[in-house]
């Protein structure tokens, strides 16, 4: 049987009839072959428990993960308050794992995904997930990973910035603060490549104080004084919508070795620290980064040519897109112009999901899995040509 793919959307008042909807469009395409694998991608703004229960009511046994995002992507481009479902089928087999204590300890959650990793019988081709974009610590996860255990991507899910509210899904199980993960195996192939539209711009700092997620001052003020005078808005209005959130438009590019590893603020918070979703230690230089949308656009082709090269031979039937939030802060103008770029690579015959997160989680080059903030990660699925 050869590797399809399908995808729909949908959006309604509640969560069920969306998560209904997008999943009959989703079969109605795929035609009588049966699903192999489920991904939702679903708006923050509806109750989990209700797009689960929707698409669920037509998947059956049908392994499924998903996340949250305040936007969908598909071919067509963004979709607000509304459920993506993409379904694959073909000769592989997804075992999909619910990890409900990522929040708790990304290092003990990455050793357990090891741990099943080698209990299957055959040995697993890739692995996808998506964690808590708010609660748990990737960075931690990642150091749990070997490197060069198996090819893996995955992302944070996107939510509310005010409230923290993301959710995952796997099989019939939603929540936050937790992990789905899914292990492909079989004849499937999976092409990962990734890239972003920020750079340096001059202003460099050092961090003075930095506790957990939270950084706190800058060249010893607090960060957001730092930002006020950078770009002329009061120190106290950066604790406010709309510029609390728009703080993660301007991150931070931090030296580690010779490369500058993107940091981007989730928020500012009322004392003026930013929240960070990553550990970001005192005494290091930092760099302001800023974006533009012709720099994005590239980078989403880029990210796209990566990903059909590592593919080789295998020809791409889906890519999964996972950006980060501050694209879509940064492309309101010209929402979905990154699906555009990929297409442009990929064609337009390549059924497209995705949606927003708060971090991106990819291979590493010899190395454990990297945590990245700001990029675009395209991952392609194929399947090798028949002998």
């Amino acid at each position: 049987m050869p590797l399809t793919a399908s995808v729909g959307h949908a959006q309604a008042l509640d969560g069920r009839e969306a998560g209904l909807q997008a999943a009959h469009h989703a079969l109605n395409r795929l035609g009588v072959s049966a699903p192999g694998l489920c991904i939702v991608i679903a708006s923050h703004q509806y109750g989990p428990r209700e797009v689960l229960s929707g698409v669920s009511s037509l998947m059956a046994e049908v392994p499924l993960i998903g996340f949250s995002s305040p936007a969908a992507l598909t071919a067509e481009g963004q979709h607000q308050h509304s459920v993506v479902v993409a379904l694959l089928t073909g000769d592989f087999q997804a075992e999909v794992h619910w990890l409900p204590g990522y929040a708790q300890s990304g290092r003990e959650t990455g050793t357990r995904l090891m741990q099943l990793a080698a209990a299957g019988t055959t040995p697993a081709e890739s692995l996808l997930f998506f964690a808590d974009g708010f609660n748990g610590d990737a960075e931690q996860f990642c150091s749990a990973i070997p490197a060069g255990a198996l090819p893996l991507a995955g992302a944070l899910s996107g939510g509310d910035l005010h409230t923290g509210n993301t959710y995952q899904m796997a099989g019939n199980q939603t929540g936050t603060g937790s992990m789905s993960a899914a292990f492909l195996r079989g004849n499937i192939r999976v092409g990962i490549g990734f890239d972003h539209g920020w750079g340096p711009v001059g202003s460099q700092f050092r961090v003075t104080r930095s506790r957990g997620f939270w950084l706190r001052t800058l060249d010893g003020r607090p960060a957001s004084e730092t930002y006020a005078q950078l770009f002329g808005y009061p120190a106290r209005d950066w604790a406010f919508p709309p510029l609390s959130h728009l703080a993660r438009l301007y991150p931070l590019g931090v030296e580690q070795g010779e490369n500058l590893v993107v940091r981007a603020p989730i928020r500012v918070e009322a004392d003026g620290s930013f929240r960070m979703n990553a550990n970001i230690r005192d005494g290091i230089d930092a760099y302001l980064l800023v974006g533009s949308r012709a720099a994005c656009e590239k980078a989403a082709g880029q990210a796209a040519q990566q990903a059909l090269l590592s593919l080789g031979n295998a020809k791409p039937v889906f890519a999964l897109v996972l950006v980060d939030m501050a694209w879509q802060m940064l492309m309101k103008a010209t929402p979905g112009a990154e699906i555009a770029a990929i297409q442009d690579i990929l064609g337009t015959d390549v059924p497209i999901a995705g949606g927003y997160t708060l971090g991106q989680i990819v291979p590493g080059k010899n190395a454990s899995p990297h945590f990245l903030n700001q990029h675009i990660v395209v991952i392609a699925f194929g399947e090798e040509e028949s002998k």
